[in-house]
Parts: structure tokens; C-alpha cells; sequence
């Protein structure tokens, strides 16, 4: 009988640089898993981002690129171009999405590019110092808002999601969580969902995963799990977006 926590082969048994209670540790877990069962290991390409998952490739035992930060999709896109066969998959912050490769996203989605991205949202920018994010909340504190967000100023906390999803090339957007049990087993069903539709021809999915980051939220990992169920859903709301 496999053990509940038995490492998946994907996943690389060692020592992880992500601060406690961070989400990105639970997502690789999932990948890894999905990955596994799916039996694609071999013909997986990721392409990490910049970030706090610069160093994903770290972690993940199967073929990895990097790219410019922003730049992740444009770089995705020509690895499946240029090799239709392979499962390439983009793995990006808030930063990397929806800040400096806002651009780069939109024209992917619209294009149809049978790719799939992962974009790990936890409202604020965790490698260089907790700077205001354009997922940022109103009223949230950063290094760069340090009264809170004001609209006035700052303008909205973006929903990519949604935005994403008004374009025809997007055939499946979703937003999931990792803040407890049952969420992270809809969080996998997701990522799944999402990988067999590239393996299927069916185009651009997106999985967006609203994940902690206690370190710049201020809060012990307990209490940043419990802040996605109290505030992120709230103006970020779970569930299927888009699924054709």
C-alpha cells in the first residue's frame, strides 16, 4: 500500500530555501504528484520564473528552463512550438504575471497556445522584500504601501483571472487555494485537470492558487492560511472561471 506521505519520484529530496508556511512548497508537492500519476514525467518541460520560485528547478526532477522575469509564457510558447510533443507548463508569481509580464500573459491567452500556467497569487511581492503587488488588497501594508493600498493612489488589485478569461483563446481558467485540506485536494484536481487539457489539444489553461506568504503578510503560517479564507476569497473568489 502506497504511504500517505511518500515522496513523489518528481519531487527532489532535498532541503527547501522557502520560508515557513509558504504555499509554493505545497503546490511543487502537488505538481510532482500530478505529474507522477499522470505518467508524463518524462515529457514534462517547466519554465520557472522570477521570484521566490526562481529556483523551482531546485525541487522538480524533470526538465526545467528559465526565463526573464515577465518573460515565462513568450518562453513556454516557443519550447511547445518548437516541441508539440512535450507538456510545457509556466509557473509564475503575481509579479512575474501580472505585473512586468502583464503582456506577455494576455497575448499568450488570446493566442490559444496549447500551454498551461500555474500563477501562484499571495498579493505581494516575497523575494525582493514585500513591495506592493498588483494583486495587493486595499487596505494591505507593504514595504511600499505602508499605510495600505489606497485605490486613489494605487489603483485595484487586479483579477487576472477573470480578465484572462473575457479573451476566446482561454478555454480553462480556475481559482483554487491551498489554505486547508480540502481546498489543497481541489487545488490538485485543478492542476490535473489542467495538464491533461494541454495533453489533449484543448489549448491555453490557466490555474491561479491564492497562497500564503506569512513572512510579508505579517502573520504566523496559521494565521496567513486562515487570512486567504477571511479576506483573498472574498475579492478573489474560488471556482471554475472558464471551461469549454
Amino acid at each position: 500500500m502506497k504511504k500517505i506521505f511518500e515522496r513523489p519520484a518528481s519531487l527532489k529530496n532535498v532541503p527547501t530555501h522557502y520560508c515557513s508556511g509558504c504555499g509554493h512548497s505545497i503546490v511543487h508537492r502537488l505538481l510532482c504528484e500530478v505529474i507522477d500519476e499522470l505518467g508524463i514525467r518524462e515529457d514534462v518541460i517547466a519554465v520557472c520564473p522570477v521570484g521566490c520560485a526562481v529556483i523551482a528547478y531546485e525541487y522538480w526532477d524533470f526538465d526545467c528552463s528559465e526565463a526573464p522575469h515577465g518573460r515565462t509564457p513568450c518562453v513556454a510558447t516557443g519550447i511547445k512550438r518548437t516541441h508539440p510533443d512535450k507538456i510545457v507548463f509556466s509557473y509564475q508569481g503575481d509579479g512575474d504575471l501580472a505585473a512586468i509580464g502583464t503582456s506577455e500573459i494576455i497575448h499568450t491567452a488570446n493566442r490559444g497556445e496549447n500551454i498551461t500556467v500555474f500563477f501562484i497569487n499571495n498579493g505581494v511581492y516575497g523575494m525582493t522584500n514585500g513591495q506592493m503587488a498588483p494583486t495587493t488588497l486595499i487596505g494591505q501594508k507593504t514595504s511600499t504601501s505602508i499605510k495600505g493600498r489606497d485605490p486613489v493612489r494605487d489603483g485595484y488589485p487586479i483579477k487576472m483571472s477573470e480578465l484572462l478569461a473575457q479573451l476566446p483563446g482561454a478555454k480553462y481558467i480556475e481559482r483554487v487555494t491551498v489554505s486547508n485540506p480540502a481546498n489543497i485536494l481541489k487545488a490538485k484536481a485543478a492542476i490535473r485537470k489542467a495538464l491533461k487539457n494541454q495533453m489533449e489539444g484543448k489549448g491555453f489553461s490557466l490555474v491561479e492558487v491564492l497562497s500564503p506568504c506569512p513572512t510579508y503578510w505579517g502573520l504566523s503560517p496559521k494565521d496567513a492560511y486562515r487570512r486567504i479564507d477571511d479576506e483573498l476569497t472574498k475579492h478573489f473568489p474560488l471556482g471554475v472561471i472558464k471551461d469549454i
